[in-house]
């Protein structure tokens, strides 16, 4: 069996997980990981493989996981695909999806490559829930909760704002699709706490949530990768009322989003060119193994 090869593009938390993810799994073999400090020394674990600064320095890369900030997803995606080579992405700012599948799309289709966006757990395999619940009750309400936990996405948001050394934002779950932002955040010398304070709420990841912000001493004291969400729809099948569905599930954040990035790297090499969203994607191509065995397994 020829090996997926897969590069992997920035190296911190999700980085590192899709590092084991991809070590597990057997129709893959890493081609490289991509880091800007390529020529410091590097971690113990990435020992056995090719640490460069640009994706080109890397041989026969089919697939690119890019485990980067959100914000810098479509600049690495439109370089990569422009040179053939399939992206994934965990691309987590939900009103900003369908223009991000429209610009790929179009780059993809250009250089006969493909890409997948949004692909962690929410978006992602939330999204895949979310669409399967909606097919069984056309008509009704979902309600998606988060947490209580960390949110990656908002916590790379807060470090980034001038000011911040280090920022740790939980999403606590109000219930009803509602949610309620507490940033903690760990000041560099001579910083203003209100000017960071109001950079925070400003910013597309807060402005639509009730938002606290409060300076603490250490943010590592606080940190925990854990995370969660409960989905409910409440609908109507056909005619009939009080249907109710619900999906519940405590994760570790960035393991769980590694491993769905690796499963639609898969699943990105089964796809023809151009731009895709989880749900737009057969589920059993996210799965490793023979196509007959898996039916018979899981049908």
């Amino acid at each position: 069996m020829k090996k997926i090869r897969a590069a992997i593009v920035g190296y911190g938390n999700i980085g590192r997980y899709t590092l084991e993810a991809l070590e597990e799994s057997e129709d893959f073999e890493i081609a490289g990981v991509v880091r800007r400090n390529a020529g410091e020394p590097q971690p113990a674990e990435l020992a056995n493989y090719k640490v460069v600064k640009n994706i080109s320095e890397l041989k026969d890369v089919n697939v690119a996981i890019l485990a980067t900030p959100t914000r810098s997803v479509e600049k690495f995606a439109k370089e990569i695909l422009a040179m053939g080579i399939n992206t994934v992405d965990s691309f987590d700012i939900h009103t900003k999806i369908v223009d991000l599948r429209r610009t790929l799309d179009a780059v993809a289709r250009a250089n006969n490559a493909v890409s997948v966006i949004s692909a962690g757990w929410d978006p992602g395999s939330d999204s895949i829930v979310r669409s399967l619940m909606q097919s069984l009750a056309p008509k009704g309400i979902s309600y998606t909760n988060f947490g209580p936990g960390r949110s990656m996405g908002h916590s790379v948001a807060v470090r980034a704002i001038e000011g911040v050394r280090d920022g740790l934002s939980m999403t606590i779950p109000l219930g009803t699709g509602i949610h309620r932002r507490m940033v903690y955040v760990e000041l560099e010398d001579g910083a203003d706490f209100k000017k960071v304070e109001a950079a925070i709420k400003a910013d597309p990841y807060f402005v639509n949530d009730e938002t606290h912000v409060t300076q603490v001493p250490s943010v590592k004291e606080l940190n925990d990768v854990g995370h969660g969400v409960n989905l409910v729809r409440k609908g109507v099948s056909g005619r009939t009322h009080n249907q109710l569905f619900e999906f519940d599930m405590k994760i570790n954040n960035p393991a769980l989003t590694a491993q769905v990035l690796v499963n639609v790297a898969r699943a990105s090499m089964k796809q023809k060119p151009g731009a895709y969203t989880m749900i737009e994607i057969p589920v059993i191509d996210m799965l490793y193994g023979d196509k007959e065995e898996l039916i018979a397994h899981l049908v």
